[in-house]
């Protein structure tokens, strides 16, 4: 059998919230019972919104709460790996890889442009997302093969329109999402030259070997998506756990606007966090 690989993997735009906390635990502890390597990665590839000190801060919360990591950026060896955003070089081959499978094309369109867009009748509800129009895509011999490099532009994934993904998660069951219906062409690399989510962390999971992902039931359609990528770049698909969101005391989901629920607040204040 494969070795089990997990990971945790915090974004440094604020300091790490309760509902983080809970999910970073889950994983570790899914990887301690498969007697597995947990992996930690700082998904820090926008610039603009992450910082190094809520980087340095989570690291510090997630010790505090007993979390301990195999791999990371402070386990001695290679660092690079373990940081997003030192990592534009490989994020580039695996952006040449789908230019040159015909799988992603450049796009000028804005999220907004999308949002604007005329929608489909069964799409006028408050829980669907905008869905990028088909007439919008390029013929497909227009499809970027020619690009040297990203440029200026959004580029999308052209998605299997009416293709049904469906894969079990560990957690929630058997899940299943249309493309074309529940999500549309997605973008992977932004226009201000950098990968978007999805792009990057399927790129780093694979690099890193990552047997089971495990996060919040927020991200389920995205492995609908991740899972293209990943037929896309003929790699092995992981297991997926999707864990249940933290809400607040009105039932919305825990965001680092919350500062009164992250992690250090609440020890600061002499709280204590089960997890």
């Amino acid at each position: 059998m494969e070795k089990y690989r997990g990971r945790i993997a915090p974004t440094p735009t604020g300091f790490l919230h309760l509902g983080h906390a809970k999910t970073f635990a889950l994983a570790a502890r899914r990887c301690r019972e498969a007697a597995g390597t947990l992996v930690l990665r700082i998904e820090d590839i926008d610039v603009v919104r992450c910082k190094k000190e809520f980087a340095t801060a989570a690291m510090e919360d997630l010790r505090a709460l007993g979390i301990a990591w195999d791999e990371g950026p402070d386990c001695g060896g290679d660092f690079a790996p373990y940081v997003q955003s030192q990592n534009t070089e490989y994020f580039l081959q695996i952006w040449a890889r789908l230019r040159d499978g015909g799988f992603i094309y450049p796009c000028r369109r804005s999220r907004k442009d999308v949002a604007a867009a005329p929608r489909a009748p069964h799409d006028n509800d408050d829980n669907a997302e905008p869905i990028f129009p088909a007439e919008w895509r390029p013929a497909e011999k227009d499809f970027g093969k020619n690009f040297a490099e990203p440029g200026d532009w959004n580029w999308r994934f052209r998605v299997p329109d009416g293709e049904r993904i469906s894969f079990r998660d560990e957690l929630c069951g058997e899940q299943s999402f249309v493309a074309g219906r529940d999500f549309g062409d997605f973008v992977v690399w932004r226009r201000d030259g950098i990968p978007a989510y999805e792009l990057a962390v399927v790129a780093d999971d694979i690099r890193m070997k990552i047997t089971e992902v495990v996060r919040g039931r927020d991200l389920l359609k995205s492995t609908a998506r991740q899972i293209l990528l990943y037929r896309a770049l003929a790699a092995t698909i992981p297991k997926w756990a999707h864990a249940p969101l933290v809400l607040d005391a009105v039932g919305r989901r825990l965001a680092k606007r919350d500062d009164a629920l992250s992690v250090r607040a609440i020890l600061a204040a002499g709280g204590k966090i089960e997890i």
